[in-house]
């Protein structure tokens, strides 16, 4: 089979079903079946993830019908997709050495560690409550006992700004979608990122708290004060800050409060059941509103919503 998308993170087969779609003017799966010898379903999956890589588009109707976007332009938004993710990793590997660099060195004014869940907890609390004006934030799973931070709410009623980027498997975890909404209405800036590794929370720029595993069974975490350490981790969210979308919308955008969270879970990355879990809609509802956002952005699948949206400035 063909693999010359592989390194822009396209299965082999699923390029081979998408260049034989590109050999006709549209394709329905079970038209790919005798072309492939396998299951319909096989190839409706692969379809399904090329869309989502932004190569092919679904045509209206109740048949599922599909047609390649533009070879040229498809392919090279694919490209920077994964470039853009490539450059996160090189990123974190540069950080991650830092932490490595400063753990070695023996400099205990610098760099503080904390053992235990309930350790780890208290100094998030005292991290937030030291905070005078800002607390942000990478977050992601596992979480430990509760995903709800009242400490949050109270910081925010005394004007700490809050700003928090969380990986889309955060969303996934019981509840914390439903928690995410609120401190948003309370004034949380919120956005989501793929490929987030670690888990972060700086206090005004000068105090840093990082778990420095996600084994719930080990926990330990780095309490960094300033040093170049915590200089390069600031630098490190506020790229991702600026790599990932926004969970809230402008007011005055067109879209319904359910819209702008359905279009906040689509281009977070999540999967269509996963996404009506967290909205407590059948996969049918949600699929039948996501064909009527479509039809009002005038997208044809996930990546063109999010780009459309953002031009838009509606996320």
């Amino acid at each position: 089979m063909p693999s010359e998308l592989t390194a822009a993170g396209v299965d082999p087969f699923d390029e081979a079903v998408y260049r034989a779609v590109l050999s006709r003017r549209s394709a329905a799966p079970a038209e790919l079946v005798d072309e492939f010898g396998c299951s319909v379903e096989r190839i409706a999956r692969a379809l399904d993830r090329l869309r989502e890589h932004g190569l092919v588009g679904r045509l209206a109707g109740s048949r599922r019908r599909y047609a390649a976007i533009e070879p040229q332009a498809a392919v090279a938004n694919l490209v920077r997709s994964r470039a853009a993710e490539l450059d996160r990793v090189q990123a974190a590997a540069g950080q991650l050495a830092l932490l490595f660099a400063a753990t070695h060195s023996g400099s205990s004014e610098e760099i503080e560690i904390v053992s235990g869940s309930e350790a780890l907890g208290r100094w998030f609390v005292r991290l937030q409550q030291e905070a005078q004006s800002e607390v942000i934030t990478l977050d992601r799973p596992p979480y430990a006992l509760t995903t709800s931070n009242p400490v949050e709410q109270t910081g925010i009623a005394r004007g700490v700004r809050y700003r928090a980027v969380y990986a889309p498997e955060a969303l996934e975890w019981p509840g914390v979608f439903d928690d995410i909404r609120e401190l948003i209405r309370h004034g949380e800036q919120a956005r989501v990122l793929p490929g987030l590794r670690i888990k972060l929370a700086i206090a005004d720029r000068r105090l840093a708290l990082m778990p420095l595993s996600l084994d719930l069974t080990d926990v330990r975490a780095a309490v960094i004060r300033p040093s170049t350490l915590l200089d390069g981790l600031i630098d490190y969210w506020e790229m991702c800050w600026r790599a990932a979308v926004p969970l809230e919308a402008p007011a005055e955008d067109p879209l319904g409060e359910e819209d702008r969270a359905l279009l906040a879970l689509l281009v977070s990355g999540l999967k269509d059941e996963a996404v009506a879990r967290q909205l407590d809609w059948s996969v049918r509802t949600m699929r039948r509103r996501i064909s009527r956002l479509y039809e009002l952005l005038g997208a044809a699948n996930r990546f063109q919503a999010g780009a459309i949206a953002v031009r838009k400035g509606w996320i």
